[in-house]
């Protein structure tokens, strides 16, 4: 019967805890309301100055208005997926592993003599 060698679990397979996933998850969604802010303004600004190809710049700024809050929403309730397969792998190591080392008989044992007389 092998022994197979503890294996410690990394830090880094560690996920990122609940309170970064959702500040970065904040702060992609305002970012992304952000462009849509200036896609608005540029609309605008480009409507009311008359700008030149404003066939070509106005709807590339409508899509930005309509497409980019659909993605803001969808990325903001986006979680990572969960490894089911590393759980399992963990479980299944951390049993194998986990088993007690098998105790030495009193003839496997190194005997260490004391000797109380200097």
């Amino acid at each position: 019967m092998k022994h197979q060698a503890y294996q410690p679990i990394l830090i880094t397979d560690a996920s990122r805890s609940q309170d970064d996933q959702l500040r970065s998850r904040q702060r992609r969604y305002i970012v992304m309301m952000g462009i849509r802010a200036v896609c608005i303004i540029a609309g605008a600004i480009l409507v009311g100055a008359k700008a030149p190809l404003l066939w070509l710049w106005l709807p590339l700024c409508v899509l930005g208005m309509v497409l980019i809050p659909w993605l803001a929403v969808l990325l903001a309730n986006d979680r990572p997926p969960k490894e089911e397969h590393r759980l399992a792998t963990r479980l299944r190591r951390r049993h194998v592993d986990e088993t007690p080392p098998r105790a030495l008989s009193a003839e496997e044992r190194p005997h260490r003599v004391i000797d109380a007389e200097p």
